[in-house]
This record gives structure tokens, C-alpha cells and sequence, in this order.
């Protein structure tokens, strides 16, 4: 058998121990901390995917205005769904509708055009004839997630007004 420990020793051991006391109870500490950070962190999460959108939609918008200015200068109107009567602009804004992957839609875009200059009214001669410039521009509204971030757009009703444009000269058709 193992003799027994001097008391010297076991006084120590207890002295040791109860410098090191637990604390109470820590159970819920945790959840009051995550209740205290997650707000910040989901209005954090939430402002970065609303900022992405915003950039998404811009360049998605910016896609289809130079995919329709690529088909308005060929001159073509076969993309009109109204097959009877074919027109020309009705087909460059539907290419632009086509290619916007719903932003169209979303934003309540308003396409506004200049040929040589010269702003032009919706209809038949809103894209020029063969040789001219023109501009074709797209005015959007995108709505916005994130109440925090639409607060810094007020004065557009809380949504990210944008505007994208393509300019091209149109080929001899």
C-alpha cells in the first residue's frame, strides 16, 4: 500500500484548487451573444447579396441593350412576334427584352434612342436608316431588398435608378 500524503500536501492541492473556481453558470451565454451579433450580421449578409443584385442587374441590362444594338444595325425585323407586320423596332425591343433575363420586366425599363444625335420617338424610324449612329440608352428601376440599403435611395423611391447604353452605326441594309 502507498502511504498516505503528508497534510502540507493536501493543503496545497486544496488551495490550488479554489483559485481556480468555475464560474457559476455560463449555459445560454451563447445564445444572448448570438442574439446580440446576428442582426448586424444579417443586415451585413443581406446589404452585400442586395449591393450583388444591383451590379447583376446592371450588367445584365448592359448585355441585352449591345446584343439589341448588334441586331438593330443589321437591319432584320423577323424577331416582331407580330409575324403578320413585321417591324423593325418591335423586334430590336424584343431582342433587348430576350437577352435582359427578366430585369427587363423587374426594373420597368424605358428605352429612349438617338439617331446622329437626334432623339427619336418610339416607332418606325426609332433605330435610322443604313449608315446612321445610334444610340440606343435603357433607363431601369431595380427594387431593392435590403430596407436599410433602399434607404439610401430615397429620392428614387427606394430604388437604384441606372442607365445603360450601347452605341453602334447602322450597316447598309
Amino acid at each position: 500500500m502507498s502511504a498516505p500524503l503528508p497534510r502540507a500536501c493536501l493543503q496545497f492541492r486544496a488551495a490550488r484548487a479554489a483559485g481556480r473556481r468555475r464560474p457559476r453558470r455560463s449555459r445560454g451565454a451563447s445564445a444572448v451573444e448570438f442574439a446580440l451579433v446576428a442582426p448586424l450580421f444579417f443586415l451585413t449578409l443581406f446589404s452585400v447579396v442586395d449591393f450583388s443584385a444591383m451590379m447583376w442587374a446592371n450588367l445584365t441590362m448592359q448585355h441585352a441593350v449591345r446584343e439589341g444594338a448588334r441586331y438593330a444595325v443589321t437591319g432584320q425585323s423577323n424577331l416582331d412576334p407580330n409575324t403578320s407586320s413585321q417591324q423593325r423596332y418591335r423586334a430590336v425591343l424584343e431582342k433587348i427584352h430576350d437577352a435582359s433575363l427578366g430585369v427587363y420586366d423587374m426594373s420597368g425599363a424605358q428605352v429612349t434612342t438617338w439617331v446622329n444625335g437626334t432623339s427619336q420617338a418610339n416607332g418606325a424610324g426609332m433605330f435610322g436608316s443604313a449608315g446612321d449612329i445610334v444610340i440606343i440608352e435603357v433607363t431601369c428601376n431595380w427594387p431593392l431588398l435590403t430596407p436599410v440599403v433602399a434607404a439610401f435611395y430615397g429620392s428614387t423611391g427606394g430604388k437604384y435608378r441606372f442607365r445603360v447604353a450601347a452605341t453602334m452605326r447602322n450597316e447598309a441594309f
